[in-house]
């Protein structure tokens, strides 16, 4: 999900810095925001689990992941979690009607979801934690073949 936020945000880049607006390439502008169907939730009580954090949500529509961030040592909640939608509009009506409400008696904080900035994000006190394999090679095959679209636009 992270490599398709990714595509979104170089999508919306690309066509702004080529000069393409919303009115002559609307397609361009549509895949971003359908991309957009992963919320952040801020301010979560300790109290809050998946299972409620889904419950919050499920009313503005369907829910395909609801999951509280919690501490790799303690387990406990770091207190913010993530929402993801099947659409995006589910998803822009869940942020209008949460975001400032309550949950488990704390107000939370809603909005669309952007990846974490680049740069070094430790990896812990043992040589880093890059193990792994071709996720972000299909992924950036994904983002230049999606340019190449842009650019024939």
């Amino acid at each position: 999900m992270a490599a398709f936020n990714k595509l979104g945000g170089l999508l919306r880049h690309s066509a702004l810095a080529s000069g393409v607006t919303a009115s002559s390439s609307p397609a361009v502008f549509s895949a971003a925001r359908l991309m957009s169907t992963k919320l952040f939730v801020g301010g979560l009580s300790w109290g809050v689990d998946d299972v409620k954090l889904r419950e919050a949500f499920s009313g503005f529509g369907d829910v395909t992941e609801a999951r509280v961030i919690t501490d790799r040592d303690t387990g406990r909640s770091r207190g913010f979690g993530f929402v993801n939608y099947t659409n995006s509009d589910d998803a822009n009506a869940a942020i209008s009607g949460m975001d400032g409400k309550e949950i488990d008696g704390r107000p939370v904080r809603v909005n669309i979801a952007t990846d974490r900035p680049a740069g070094n994000r430790g990896g812990g006190g043992y040589g880093g934690g890059s193990f792994g394999g071709g996720g972000m090679v299909v992924a950036t095959k994904a983002m230049v073949m999606a340019i190449k679209c842009i650019k024939d636009i």
